[in-house]
């Protein structure tokens, strides 16, 4: 039996987290704000955080410290915060992700092979909704498929998304990766990857019906984890693509 500890246990993930490990058998160990990091992370044999960018420093300095791995679910981390974990993954396995879903690490290989073979004339368009309380937009998730369509044409996400568009925009930049983000209600996570060329259109999509769906995906991720060396690592690794 593997103790796996949530940080920020007692938030909608935390409590689907909890759910997860208990379904596979697993023990749990969690805190929550303002909780122990370090005494966490020495009594576990792996961390799962979805709690927010602001507490990465602490998390990752703890399980240095601790030489515990740690997968890393949050989403709208920066430049910054990628950079404290390529520093972390020196001394520990670490795995981060925007979005856990086996179903959505899947996806994103399909986007990665339909950009590749589809090529430049076929406009890109990512589109998401999730619940109304959702903070950052566009979702880690939208982000992880654009990057992966990116990584298909050989281009790089940043030079070519385009997001917010609104009033006078002009034409569509030929190439770019495009983003819509809707909110509302009590959407889990909905994700379309539309690829439209000229008088047809490919749109491979995602749909999660509850947030089990992560929780479950997290808990894989971790259990794959334990066994991997120090270094950064991905979901399609732990499905082997």
């Amino acid at each position: 039996m593997t103790s796996i500890g949530i940080i920020g246990s007692e938030g909608r993930m935390g409590v689907a987290l909890a759910a997860a490990i208990a379904e596979a058998g697993q023990q749990r160990l969690g805190i929550d704000k303002g909780g122990d990091v370090a005494a966490l992370a020495a009594d576990a044999g792996v961390l799962v955080d979805f709690s927010s960018p602001a507490a990465l420093e602490a998390t990752l300095d703890a399980c240095i410290a601790a030489g515990t791995p740690i997968v890393i679910g949050t989403t709208g981390l920066e430049e910054r915060h990628h950079w404290l974990i390529d520093e972390a993954a020196k001394d520990v396995a670490v795995l981060q992700t925007g979005n856990t879903s086996l179903g959505v690490t899947l996806l994103a290989h399909l986007v990665r092979e339909a950009a590749a073979r589809l090529g430049a004339d076929w406009d890109i368009e990512v589109l998401e909704m999730h619940h109304r309380m959702k903070v950052d937009a566009p979702s880690g998730t939208a982000l992880l498929l654009g990057q992966a369509a990116a990584e298909g044409r050989g281009i790089s996400l940043d030079i070519c998304s385009e997001r917010g568009r609104d009033g006078l925009t002009g034409a569509r930049g030929h190439g770019k990766i495009g983003f819509a983000s809707l909110r509302g209600g009590t959407v889990a996570g909905d994700h379309d990857v539309i690829f439209a060329g000229s008088e047809e259109m490919i749109t491979l999509s995602h749909r999660a019906e509850n947030r089990m769906i992560f929780a479950r995906g997290a808990v894989r991720a971790a259990l794959w984890l334990i066994h991997q060396k120090p270094g950064r690592y991905t979901m399609p690794e732990v499905l082997g693509l």
